[in-house]
C-alpha cells in the first residue's frame, strides 16, 4: 500500500499524456471527460495515501526525495491538459480566456510567495513571502488554489455538457459528480486548510525560528 500514492500520481501523469492526444485526434468529448475525471479522482486521493501509508524513514525510495516535485508536476499537466482540450474541441476563446490570466497571476504568485517558479514550502527563496510572513503566503496559496479548482470544475461541467451523452446521463452524471465532490470535501477538510502534505511541519518549524 505504501506505492499506491506514488502509482496514483504517475498514473495522473499517464491520463494527462493520453488527454492531451485525445485533443489533436478527435476524440469524442464524453471520453476525455471520463479521462479527465479520472485524472483529478487520482489527485484527490493520492496525498491521503501518501499519509496513510508512508514509508518508514529507512526505506523511503530513492525517488521520494522529489515526491513534491513530480506531484505538482502530475498536477499541472492534467490541468493543462484539459485546457488544451477544452480549447481545441469545445470552445477556443473560453480557454484562452481561462489560461492566459491564470498563466500571468499565478506566475507573479509564484515568484512573490516562494520567489521561484514552481516552487513550494520547503523549496523557496529566503527573501520570499513564504519565508518573511507564512500566515499571509498561505492564504494567497489557498485563495489560488479555489481559483484553481473552479476554472476545473467549469470547464469539467461545460465538456459534460458539450458532449454526446444525452440530457438525462448527462444531468445523473452531474448529480453523482457533485456528491462525489461533496465527499471529497468533507473527507479531505484538512488538506483543504493546508498548501501542502508537509504545510503543518514546515509551519511549525517556520513559526519556531521566527520567535
Amino acid at each position: 500500500m505504501r506505492y499506491l500514492a506514488d502509482i496514483l500520481t504517475f498514473t495522473r501523469i499517464i491520463l494527462a499524456t493520453v488527454l492531451t492526444c485525445m485533443s489533436f485526434y478527435l476524440a469524442p468529448l464524453h471520453a476525455a471527460f471520463i479521462v479527465y475525471m479520472l485524472g483529478e479522482i487520482t489527485d484527490a486521493l493520492d496525498g491521503t495515501c501518501a499519509s496513510r501509508w508512508p514509508f518508514p524513514k529507512n526505506k523511503t525510495p530513492w525517488y521520494r526525495k522529489y515526491a513534491a516535485k513530480y506531484d505538482m508536476f502530475a498536477d499541472g499537466f492534467i490541468a493543462l491538459a484539459m485546457v488544451l482540450f477544452f480549447s481545441l474541441r469545445v470552445n477556443m476563446l473560453a480557454g484562452l480566456l481561462i489560461l492566459v490570466p491564470y498563466l500571468i497571476i499565478g506566475s507573479i504568485i509564484e515568484f512573490v510567495v516562494y520567489g521561484k517558479f514552481m516552487g513550494h514550502p520547503d523549496d523557496c527563496t529566503k527573501n520570499c513571502l513564504m519565508r518573511r510572513n507564512f500566515k499571509l503566503a498561505k492564504k494567497i496559496i489557498l485563495i489560488r488554489r479555489n481559483v484553481y479548482l473552479a476554472i476545473l470544475f467549469t470547464m469539467a461541467v461545460w465538456t459534460l455538457y458539450a458532449s454526446e451523452w444525452s440530457l438525462i446521463t448527462k444531468n445523473i452524471i452531474m448529480g453523482i459528480g457533485l456528491g462525489g465532490s461533496l465527499f471529497f470535501w468533507i473527507f479531505l477538510s484538512q488538506r483543504r486548510h493546508n498548501i501542502s502534505r508537509d504545510a503543518v511541519e514546515i509551519e511549525k518549524k517556520l513559526t519556531k525560528k521566527s520567535k
